[in-house]
Order: C-alpha cells, then structure tokens, then sequence
C-alpha cells in the first residue's frame, strides 16, 4: 500500500508541477479553443491574475506532493482544483475526461489514505 501511495503521490505532483510550469512559463502555445470553452478560458484570462494564481498554487501543492511534505495540506489546497478539472472536462471538453477521472481518483485515493490527518478538522468543539 505505501508503494502506491508514493507513486500516486508523485505522479499527481508531477501532474500538477508539469502543467503550471508549462503555463506560467509559456513554454507550449495553447490549443485554438472554440465555444463555450472559448469563452470560459477568455474569462479567466480577462481577470489577469486568475491564472497565474492557480497555476502558482498548483506549482507548489505539485512540490509539497513530490517531496512528501505538508501533503494533507496540498490535498485539501488542490482538491476543489481537481474537481474542477473533472467538472470542467465532463460538462464542456469531454475529450480530456479520462483525465480528469484519473486525477479524481488519484487525489480520492491519497486523501483516503491520509484520511487521520483530516479527523480533527471533523471534531466539534464546545
């Protein structure tokens, strides 16, 4: 089981390292978009700082997942990304969804395993 969780845990900061590299350091031109994801990435871009904010937090969630620490931290920082990445993908470009399942899976699965880290969150107190 450790096994797997470190390959996960590698692999989905790699992910998420690979792809904020990529943008924040125009390093590949992006795809020609058309439609409503046309529209969508123009919003975010028109913000001017949406971008640069989410890819310079997944930059560094992709860190603190590769090196093995704060990795609840991360999970929990990355986890409405990861949604959204599924969302995204299931609902406007179903192309990339096999992608999006597979990083949804990943993260339910490191934050299953991290899972005691999360339990006081869950406590109340008086």
């Amino acid at each position: 089981m450790k096994i797997a969780v470190l390959i996960t845990r590698v692999l989905l900061g790699l992910i998420f390292l690979a792809s904020a590299i990529v943008v924040l350091f125009n390093l590949v031109p992006a795809p020609p978009l058309t439609g409503n994801v046309k529209t969508f990435n123009d919003g975010l871009m028109a913000t001017g700082y949406f971008i640069p904010m989410l890819k310079s937090i997944e930059l560094l969630c992709g860190l603190a997942l590769i090196t093995g620490l704060f990795v609840p931290l991360a999970l929990v920082v990355l986890f409405p990304i990861t949604v959204h990445i599924f969302i995204y993908h299931l609902l406007m470009a179903p192309d990339g969804l096999i992608v999006g399942a597979v990083l949804l899976v990943a993260h339910l699965f490191l934050a299953y395993y991290y899972r005691k880290s999360y339990a006081p969150l869950f406590k109340i107190k008086p």
